[in-house]
């Protein structure tokens, strides 16, 4: 295969999972700005949608207040910024149209089908109704790409770079919501364990489609600890880091075997899955939750430049 296709769809899934993920987070910020005053305590929830989004400078430099029409016009809508949710379905379109014959059918379909679907959303003055049916929209179009594909490929090469794309992607959106909420969201005065922290956890538990899941693994109440081993060390949990790297592991295997060699990309994906097998959340939390996704997020990113390196440039 080409690097420039490999390389384009790499890029069309991480768009694509990108998207969905934006979405999935100004939907979480809704619900809890919708939350009466007694529970919605005193941070300002737009501004930490846009840390999580990891784009505070860009949008403080086009904006002064972090407030709903701001950050959902930057995030969902704006041409200025080009991870917005617009944007990167513009992107993922124009990837996929430069690998169409790579594509079947059905996966040009959904992602040629749910860029015009989002391109004829007006976006400016629209309703709190209308936009969360865009945001369903968007969560819609890439699940309906994302089935496609892995109902449609062939379990080849370019099946398994656009698989990269999607965990690549998958786990430092995973990780940017955790530190997050633990160094952003919830404010000195509040106690953990208190409503409004309850309500911040059920929302970002929502925003990764885990909070169902959170109550079958443990059956119980909402405990920090035990949301961040689901979403850390779980296997199970398809947007855990440890399940994200189980994949990367697992298609990077199949890219070194197809093509005859292992490389440093292969090295470093088994080197981060064995540190989270061997990690305790006992032992994270005594080293600080901070320090281990901020470096996590740095070997991920890392593994991202490894990966365009070894094949796609």
């Amino acid at each position: 295969m080409l690097s420039r296709t490999a390389d384009n769809l790499y890029w069309l899934s991480r768009y694509v999972e990108r998207a969905e993920y934006l979405a999935r987070i100004l939907e979480a910020t809704q619900r809890l700005t919708a939350l009466p005053l007694a529970y919605s305590g005193t941070t300002n929830e737009w501004e930490s949608a846009v840390s999580t989004a990891g784009c505070v400078n860009s949008f403080f430099a086009a904006f002064d207040e972090a407030n709903e029409e701001t950050v959902t016009e930057f995030l969902a809508f704006s041409p200025a910024n080009p991870s917005s949710i617009r944007n990167c379905f513009e992107v993922a379109r124009t990837n996929a149209r430069a690998v169409r014959t790579a594509l079947t059918m059905e996966m040009w379909d959904a992602i040629n089908g749910g860029w015009h679907e989002i391109r004829s959303f007006g976006g400016v003055g629209a309703t709190r109704e209308e936009l969360a049916r865009f945001l369903r929209l968007v969560q819609e179009c890439s699940l309906r790409f994302d089935g496609s594909a892995y109902r449609t490929m062939l379990r080849n090469d370019a099946y398994w770079f656009s698989r990269l794309g999607v965990f690549i992607e998958r786990a430092d959106n995973t990780a940017r919501i955790l530190d997050v909420k633990y160094h952003l969201l919830l404010p000195a005065e509040q106690h953990v364990g208190g409503p409004l922290d309850y309500f911040q956890w059920a929302a970002i538990l929502r925003s990764v489609s885990a909070l169902t899941s959170y109550h079958w693994v443990y059956r119980e109440s909402l405990k920090p600890w035990l949301i961040a081993d689901l979403l850390i060390l779980n296997d199970q949990m398809p947007r855990s880091l440890a399940s994200c790297y189980q994949n990367l592991v697992q298609n990077l295997d199949y890219i070194g075997r197809a093509y005859g060699r292992q490389g440093a990309a292969q090295r470093q994906a088994r080197k981060v899955r064995t540190r989270l097998e061997n990690s305790r959340m006992d032992d994270v939390f005594q080293g600080g939750l901070h320090e281990f996704i901020g470096e996590f997020v740095a070997d991920n990113n890392q593994l991202g430049t490894t990966i365009s390196q070894q094949y796609l440039i």
